[in-house]
């Protein structure tokens, strides 16, 4: 059976796990219970069981609060609760909610924490708690670090299980049958004469009491849709074309509206729209901070009075080009600029001294995020309300940076989550919502729809930050006996959360994301990670710091392991003390009959990364032909706990692999004149159809510790493919992207 659940009743206080002693910042306000806001403006004969659960006129609508960007998360958020409510998914209406802290990820921010995935001591199932703690009290609402499933795991399943016990106490208390002879099947009670009454009936009365807090959670045998190939919510619209996007809105009397700022992100120094403003469509040229918004009576007009404005930027306030920022970089790997040292095992000093030492350096660029939708948001201002309808992954903190911008009431910012066509990140920033509202101040009581032109997307893009790697390390009796490796790169922490008004302090693990925390048994070993000074202003890109530092960790051990000459899987597994870890490493070997051969001109690369609490590994096969390197087939398998949907975690595995192989061959954004170089898709270059190989993905479940796939698959990609073309060609590749020292075809 489940676990008993005890759960506060309409405030639906959940995920408060005990703090031995109280002994917590901020214990009595996080215990303090978080009110329902469905509850608000509730209609008359409504049911709003929990914040999750609303029976009304228009049906059974559940609430998915983590944002959909293409990774399917409202789905895998309904099914959740389906699952304990017991309906059917094609019975139900989903609803992203409004912002509310009763929808606070209580995951998200234990990865800024210095415990390791793959830490049980007390400290850290504390750590994990205060992660919890700073969620509530921060109230994130907010979408990313793989947490959607981890999060709302038990969350949701609970909010089904309340709203399906109340429902059936409503239906014992209004036909006096003892609720122990009552059943439920797919929105309906179960009468014991083989009658029904459907949840839609029941409302009006379980809107009248208590809701039960005392429930059971179903076992895993009796699960009807997690653990199942399950049908996204989005398949049919998605693949019909019939899918709205944040782009897609459409309101009577709507204007359009775009932008353009200072392309080297300083000031506008002056401007001169004559030409622009006596074009065709155009109402107005507007200035907004750092630039100009144009208002027209469609986008396409709009775009071409932007261009037709001429201006005078002012300079960058960083290195010009990317050869000043590498030097920049260089530069950080002193005492002063060290941030982190969160591993330090053995005497990492004395090994290199008495050894032959290996040094390398790898280089990482900086990485735009490029989704295919623009940025876009549409925006409805007046006297007393503001409203905006996007895709966002941080309602709350766009909500209350737009009121600020606005004056207005907190409560009087209304955010409208809308389906997103792709962010890898991107839209954890509001910047773009932000200039709508400029736009918006101008034209009160008008529909104003803002879109970027890509250009504007691509050049004013917060990108994943360039990252060195210095490393040294030795052997010994053929295996791995030293490995000091130093990180340098930007904090995306103090970049990014310094934008949303957080508070930023301490040691920013996503320096070191992916490379400190590795299960690996090296008898001395060391990660140390340097700050580099402020340059281009930079986020989080799918994986954050995992992504590069999976490629910087890696392929360094792999050169170590040849220098060794063990096996490049045998000696990972025999480091490796993590037995789930270990397992991913034994099932890909298994998978790709890793030691068989090859045949010539062929190799074949694994690589491991731990990263978001899930250890993946991955095998790349590769054939050196005469025009190139032809990527030939992929294995992966990762340790996620429970799979939820087995179609779409293969899905979500194979796109992560496929986004980081991409990445890996051809992205690259750099500078020149203090501007990205790369504005548009056909110079900024992604792996083709063709180009994609077989891909083989096992989800293992070894693991009591539920975790999400979206991000994870990203980080040994780019080692993988590294090490398989070392094993094809000898060439060792200690720079990326990896098209600049050798053709693929």
């Amino acid at each position: 059976m489940g676990r008993i659940k005890s759960i506060a009743r309409r405030t639906f206080l959940i995920g408060s796990a005990a703090i031995v002693g109280g002994v917590a910042f901020g214990y009595y306000a996080y215990k303090k219970p978080i009110a329902n806001p469905l509850l608000d403006d509730l209609a008359d004969g409504a049911a709003a069981i929990t914040p999750y659960v609303l029976i009304d006129q228009n049906g059974i609508t559940l609430i998915t609060p983590r944002t959909d960007v293409g990774q399917g998360a409202y789905s895998v958020q309904a099914a959740l609760i389906a699952e304990e409510l017991d309906v059917r998914l094609d019975q139900v209406n989903i609803d992203p909610g409004k912002p509310s802290t009763a929808y606070y990820n209580g995951k998200v921010a234990f990865e800024g924490f210095p415990l390791a995935a793959t830490d049980s001591s007390y400290i850290a199932q504390k750590g994990r708690v205060m992660g919890d703690v700073a969620g509530k009290l921060l109230g994130l609402q907010l979408t990313g670090g793989s947490s959607t499933v981890s999060d709302a795991y038990e969350k949701l399943r609970m909010a089904g299980a309340v709203a399906r016990a109340t429902l059936l106490a409503a239906a014992a208390q209004k036909t006096y049958i003892d609720v122990t002879d009552l059943k439920t099947r797919d929105g309906a009670v179960l009468f014991p004469d083989g009658s029904t009454i459907s949840y839609l009936e029941l409302a009006p009365v379980a809107a009248t009491i208590e809701p039960v807090t005392e429930i059971s959670l179903k076992p895993e045998s009796e699960w009807r849709y997690l653990g199942k190939d399950m049908q996204r919510l989005d398949i049919v619209s998605k693949s019909t074309g019939t899918q709205s996007y944040g782009i897609d809105v459409v309101m009577d009397g709507m204007v359009f509206a775009t932008v353009r700022t200072n392309p080297r992100r300083g000031d506008m120094i002056s401007y001169d729209d004559t030409a622009a403003k006596n074009m065709r469509g155009v109402n107005n040229i507007v200035p907004i901070t750092g630039g100009i918004g144009v208002i027209a009576d469609n986008t396409w007009r709009a775009f071409q009075a932007a261009h037709a404005v001429e201006f005078n930027w002012g300079p960058a306030p960083y290195p010009k080009t990317t050869d000043d920022m590498w030097a920049v970089v260089g530069d950080s790997f002193t005492k002063k600029l060290q941030d982190s040292q969160f591993t330090d095992d053995g005497d990492v000093d004395e090994a290199l001294a008495v050894a032959d030492v290996l040094e390398a350096e790898y280089r990482i660029p900086y990485l735009a995020h490029a989704p295919l939708e623009p940025m876009t948001a549409t925006v409805l201002l007046t006297d007393i309300r503001l409203d905006i309808w996007t895709a966002t992954q941080i309602p709350r903190f766009m909500q209350a940076n737009a009121a600020k911008l606005t004056g207005l009431d907190v409560d009087d910012v209304h955010i409208h989550v809308l389906m997103s066509g792709g962010s890898f990140g991107r839209r954890l920033e509001d910047d773009y919502v932000l200039q709508a509202v400029e736009i918006a101040q101008t034209i009160k009581g008008t529909p104003v729809k803002m879109t970027w032109q890509r250009e504007q997307d691509m050049t004013h893009d917060f990108p994943r930050p360039m990252q060195m790697s210095r490393a040294r390390g030795a052997v010994k009796d053929g295996q791995v006996d030293a490995l000091d490796l130093g990180i340098a790169a930007q904090s995306v922490t103090a970049s990014q959360i310094g934008r949303v008004g957080l508070p930023v302090a301490g040691p920013d693990m996503m320096i070191v994301a992916g490379a400190w925390d590795q299960p690996f048994s090296i008898p001395n070993y060391r990660v140390t990670g340097f700050r580099v000074p402020e340059m281009v202003p930079v986020s989080s890109w799918r994986s954050v710091g995992a992504s590069g530092n999976g490629f910087l960790h890696d392929c360094f051990l792999d050169e170590l392991i040849h220098v060794a000459g063990a096996d490049p899987l045998e000696e990972r597994i025999r480091l490796c003390w993590h037995e789930p870890s270990r397992k991913v490493l034994e099932a890909v070997g298994e998978m790709s009959n890793w030691g068989s051969k090859m045949g010539p001109n062929r190799g074949r690369g694994v690589a491991f990364t731990l990263s978001f609490g899930v250890p993946v590994a991955e095998v790349i096969e590769v054939t050196n032909t005469a025009d190139g390197i032809r990527i030939d087939k992929a294995y992966v398998a990762a340790e996620v706990g429970r799979v939820m949907d087995p179609v779409n975690f293969d899905n979500q595995v194979q796109g992560g692999l496929i986004w980081g192989l991409s990445h890996a061959i051809y992205g690259a954004l750099t500078f020149d004149d203090g501007m990205p170089e790369q504005d548009n898709y056909d110079t900024y270059e992604v792996m083709r159809m063709y180009q994609t190989p077989e891909i083989i993905v096992r989800g293992l479940e070894n693991s009591d510790q539920i975790r999400g796939i979206g991000e994870p698959p990203v980080p040994p990609a780019a080692p993988a493919l590294a090490n398989a073309i070392f094993a094809a060609t000898g060439k060792r590749i200690r720079e990326l992207p990896l098209i600049k020292h050798i053709d693929f075809v």
